[in-house]
């Protein structure tokens, strides 16, 4: 298993991490299409050594700074998307480069999505088109029992609020054991020793990230608008799947016996942890909107 483990860690924590922290970043669409005044873009370093990664991104009044995305990732920022809605070739998600942009001064924090979208087009001559796919996904629904977490008060949002007004500053790192993410105003994720644990994080961002880790899409059903402290185990065997299965998510190449235990899984300690929390995954099918990438160069223009 841990030849396994080798083949693909660090792909993986290359193809996960950015994901936990994209929202702080993507923004409302514009009818306009404002562009940066400069951009350099390069390719991103390898992984160092234990396969240990680290993400960073920052966003202040004057720049935009972003290391080891994806061009998927981009594209998910750019266009304020998750990533199954970005369909294209698998090279979307390996292809990673770091992007160093100048924001035109008095542009508002809010046209940072639309001057990437232009960038992708500029530099990359990406062309899409929308459409919409039936997706198999996972409902997070309240249990009968009702919500057994307590939530947080107000000063939760402020915090955040508060941290995020002059910049934006996330980072995080990962290896062979886990993946650790702190955000603004104190909120953090942490997957590691067969442990999950989140920090100030709301129903919408917990399933975007858990959706890293399943294999189908989740959509929050639950209708809870406010910020949780909670933590939960898992059984390691159902650690070791949801680790192959993000994997699979983003598109990684992995060996047959590593996808079978991923498909052999049963999460039946997932499901028994967020009943514990009174929440509740359902299987169902739905509708959902997507961005086909038709064409793409796989390296951008020269800076």
């Amino acid at each position: 298993m841990e030849r396994i483990l080798r083949s693909f860690v660090h792909p993986f924590m290359r193809s996960t991490l950015l994901a936990l922290i994209l929202s702080l970043a993507a923004s409302a669409q514009t009818s306009d299409q404002p562009q940066f005044e400069v951009a350099s873009i390069r390719p991103s370093a390898a992984p160092g050594m234990a396969g240990q990664v680290s993400v960073g991104l920052h966003i202040d009044g004057a720049m935009v700074r972003c290391t080891y995305f994806s061009l998927r990732e981009y594209i998910t920022m750019a266009y304020n998307v998750k990533l199954h809605q970005v369909v294209g070739p698998e090279w979307l998600g390996s292809e990673r480069f770091d992007i160093a942009a100048k924001i035109p001064q008095g542009s508002p924090r809010d046209q940072v999505a639309p001057m990437l979208r232009a960038l992708l087009t500029d530099r990359f001559h990406m062309q899409m088109h929308r459409d919409q796919k039936d997706f198999s996904v996972y409902a997070l629904v309240v249990a009968k029992g009702g919500l057994k977490m307590k939530e947080l008060g107000p000063e939760a949002f402020a915090a955040m609020a508060e941290d995020t007004k002059d910049a934006v500053n996330v980072s995080a790192s990962g290896g062979r054991g886990g993946v650790s993410v702190k955000l603004p105003g104190g909120a953090s994720f942490s997957f590691a020793d067969n442990h999950i644990e989140f920090k100030r994080a709301t129903m919408a961002s917990f399933v975007d990230t858990l959706a890293r880790f399943m294999d189908r899409p989740i959509v929050d059903m639950t209708d809870l608008k406010g910020a949780y402290d909670f933590a939960f185990n898992i059984s390691p065997e159902d650690f070791r799947a949801m680790q192959i299965q993000a994997a699979i998510t983003a598109g990684v190449t992995l060996p047959p016996e590593a996808r079978r235990l991923a498909e052999n899984a049963s999460n039946d300690s997932l499901h028994t942890a967020l009943a514990a929390l009174g929440l509740k995954l359902d299987a169902r099918k739905a509708p959902i909107d997507v961005l086909v990438i038709d064409k793409m160069d796989k390296a951008p223009t020269e800076n």
